[in-house]
């Protein structure tokens, strides 16, 4: 069997954390690994699939020293558009994490569930889609597909650890009546509808991303979209309520079988005995879950459904293995 030489970049911080686990549970054919960091966090040992590896500073020097086949970042916007280009100049296939690429019309933006022919175009660097859009887009995909999506309303309810560690323990902290670090107001007890900048027009940049993000994975630029993204005091684990309208009829059971047949979806839809997902139901784990159907009455073929997902492995992690994932089965 054919290995590959795998570098995970931020490998230290919670989502390159998580990566690493992921790598380990899929088993993916590694050869030589690679942990790459920061100034502040080179030279620390991390250990990876039983063996204890040294964290390398990510500088051009370093990069050129290894001949690597795939660089799975996670460590900011800014990093990724200094060094992505440094490793796919060498031919190593960048997939990144930030949001730097992620609309750049050369660049790939890929859940492997829903759009994995856009891996054929690539150019070295793909982008992985941002952690609210990757679970709505794998529920919503076979849908579309059946139906055709006329509008979606996202609605999200967004976990801390989706501003990282420092977002994780300004809740932690804020039990203990400690002032917020990382948000501008408390999250204990409370819910800001403020994830990332205000832009001009009113909504937020992770507003803008969700609706942009979301016309580019399904591939049409005509989606009317709008949504209102919520970080709320959950440690783990993004919930969102999406009210869809379609272009042609929909009944429930044609909406069920559709999710039941779809590729990474776990339908979780009898709320008479208690069944829908919930984010404690669905930490650590690589699905997206759906529940809480429902026909919207107050338009033409409309849909309401509840839609859940780890934020930090399938809305991070686990997207990112399983491009590198696909991309090796291609290869074979």
């Amino acid at each position: 069997m054919k290995k590959y030489n795998v570098a995970v970049v931020g490998a230290t911080g919670m989502v390159g954390r998580k990566m690493l686990q992921v790598l380990e549970e899929r088993q993916l054919p590694i050869d030589n690994f690679y942990a790459f960091a920061s100034a502040k966090s080179a030279g620390k040992q991390i250990d990876f699939n039983g063996k204890s590896y040294t964290v390398i500073e990510l500088t051009e020097a370093n990069i050129a020293k290894y001949k690597i086949d795939f660089a799975i970042f996670s460590a900011g916007g800014g990093t990724s558009k200094t060094f992505a280009p440094v490793f796919a100049k060498q031919g190593t296939v960048v997939i990144d994490n930030s949001s730097q690429w992620r609309m750049d019309p050369s660049v790939p933006l890929v859940v492997p569930e829903v759009n994995p022919q856009d891996l054929s175009w690539h150019k070295n660097i793909i982008a992985n889609p941002n952690c609210s859009t990757i679970q709505a887009v794998v529920a919503l995909a076979p849908l579309h597909k059946k139906y055709g999506i006329k509008r979606i309303v996202y609605s999200t309810y967004q976990a801390v650890s989706g501003a990282g560690v420092a977002g994780y323990d300004d809740l932690k902290n804020g039990i203990n009546g400690v002032s917020p670090k990382k948000f501008p107001k408390p999250i204990f007890g409370n819910c800001l509808p403020h994830i990332d900048v205000f832009l001009p027009n009113g909504y937020t940049k992770e507003e803008e991303k969700m609706i942009n993000e979301t016309r580019k994975i399904l591939g049409d630029d005509t989606l009317k979209i709008t949504a209102t993204t919520v970080r709320v005091p959950v440690y783990h684990g993004h919930s969102e309520s999406i009210n869809v309208e379609f272009k042609k009829p929909i009944t429930l059971d044609g909406v069920r079988e559709a999710l039941k047949n779809a590729e990474g979806v776990v339908l979780m839809d009898d709320p008479e005995n208690g069944v829908y997902p919930t984010a404690l139901e669905c930490e650590n784990k690589d699905e997206v879950f759906v529940g809480r159907l429902r026909l919207d009455d107050s338009v033409e073929n409309g849909l309401n459904m509840w839609v859940v997902a780890d934020n930090i492995r399938k809305g991070a992690a686990t997207n990112a293995v399983q491009i590198a994932q696909t991309l090796i089965k291609q290869d074979k």
